[in-house]
């Protein structure tokens, strides 16, 4: 769609006020802020120590484009892991659809879905157990499988993650401007896919007296929800207090079908933590001038 349809379709939608931060008393101001400090922390001892860990992960296949993958400790294998608890051909992953079939392939062979031993199952984008290691089964229309390994070397890495102050100030309960029609565009990641997306509207608030606009967007990809809508942004602190690619930040929708946009709980792209995912990037529109100082900053992993 070219910027000047876009344009006369917005048009035709009544303007929406920029939205103000969200008024609380002061009890539940106080139970806001409790409960996102507590997030944080467990954000951190997840860092440090959980074996899905950003910084347990190891390595990357990408099936790229071929259908199946075969994993296993022999050298022949597409992805090899090298453990005696791994046998020679271990598994076949297939691409099935939004799904994946595992298939062991070794008699000695299984691997673990939701704790239960399988030697073949049909899963959805998700982690399963192979020895010491788990299997991230990735999709995103350009599937994967990343390696996390709990004896990971990067764990020794470890320094925390480093946060704004929470400031209710960046907390909006807000309206979305909904795109006067359907419209598909791409977001473009890390590892250079063009990952495809709904530009479901916009998003307007204040910043101080600086009016902010921001585009929403829902990912068309196996595991995102009908109504999960995200932000991709980038702002003034970008590449100096927080991570330079930018940050992100979910809009949960309210029973009252506004939708909570809190930038206390932005937070980085897990490539600023490992080279071995695909985020995406947020879109050039999605440029702020202000300084949102509330979220995650770069706690300097990269």
């Amino acid at each position: 769609m070219s910027r000047l349809l876009l344009a006369m379709l917005l048009a035709l939608v009544p303007a929406t006020e920029a939205a103000r931060p969200v008024k609380l008393d002061k009890a539940a101001a106080a139970a806001v802020v409790k409960d996102i400090e507590a997030a944080r922390a467990k954000s951190r001892e997840a860092l440090r120590t959980s074996p899905t860990s950003y910084l347990a992960t190891v390595d990357r296949q990408d099936f790229n484009d071929r259908t199946t993958l075969t994993v296993g400790r022999g050298d022949d294998n597409d992805l090899r892991l090298d453990d005696p608890a791994v046998e020679p051909h271990h598994l076949r992953v297939s691409v099935d659809g939004d799904r994946f079939r595992v298939v062991a392939v070794d008699e000695r062979a299984r691997f673990s879905v939701d704790g239960a031993e399988r030697r073949d199952a049909v899963v959805p984008p998700s982690a399963i157990g192979v020895g010491r290691f788990l299997l991230r089964l990735s999709h995103q229309r350009f599937p994967a499988i990343i390696v996390y390994d709990p004896k990971s070397p990067r764990f020794r890495e470890y320094k925390g993650l480093e946060y704004f102050p929470v400031d209710l100030a960046y907390r909006f309960e807000l309206p979305l401007t909904p795109n006067p029609t359907p419209e598909r565009v791409v977001i473009l990641s890390t590892r250079g896919n063009r990952r495809q997306a709904e530009r479901v509207g916009w998003f307007d608030f204040l910043i101080g007296t600086t009016p902010c606009r921001l585009e929403a967007t829902r990912l068309l990809e196996p595991g995102v929800g009908e109504h999960d809508v995200a932000v991709y942004f980038r702002d003034a602190t970008s590449g100096h207090e927080s991570y330079p690619l930018g940050r992100y930040v979910d809009a949960r929708r309210l029973p009252n079908g506004q939708y909570l946009l809190d930038f206390n709980l932005a937070y980085n792209p897990l490539c600023a933590y490992s080279v071995h995912y695909n985020c995406p990037i947020p879109p050039k529109d999605n440029t702020l001038a202000v300084a949102i100082h509330a979220g995650e900053k770069d706690a300097h992993y990269y």
